[in-house]
């Protein structure tokens, strides 16, 4: 019964790799990489039936195919380019000269000359020249 279930699981495309991975496996030192191929075929795999039903029958390590299936998929998102993209420049802010003098009963005086895009608040630069002065 187990064969039977094996079987159902492993289509034919993931028994075939299973069977190139186990040619490989069986001439070459143990630890040695898998070729590039054997794994873009198995991201394939991964893509169609999922990553733990191609991980699992070819003894693949899990996170490392979900990698792969992710990095594929990110290369795909990045080779699409916009056909057009629209740049939208901020208003240009007109600098506007403000001159503000202040004259106290005492003759001390106080010029502001000031250039941007919105005026100060003049009436907290009186409160504080005022403070200063007593």
């Amino acid at each position: 019964m187990a064969n039977r279930m094996s079987n159902a699981v492993n289509p034919e495309s993931i028994a075939q790799l299973q069977r190139q991975l186990d040619e490989f496996r069986s001439t070459q030192p143990r630890g040695r990489r898998l070729p590039e191929s054997v794994w873009q075929a198995a991201v394939e795999l991964a893509r169609e039936h999922g990553v733990y039903s191609v991980a699992h029958p070819l003894r693949l390590e899990y996170i490392g195919l979900k990698k792969r299936l992710g990095e594929v998929s990110h290369r795909r998102r990045k080779a699409r380019k916009p056909a057009f993209v629209e740049l939208i420049a901020p208003n240009a802010a007109t600098l506007q000269e403000c001159v503000i003098e202040f004259e106290s009963l005492r003759r001390g005086k106080v010029r502001i000359q000031w250039k941007a895009a919105a005026p100060p608040d003049w009436m907290s630069l009186l409160y504080a020249w005022r403070d200063a002065e007593r």
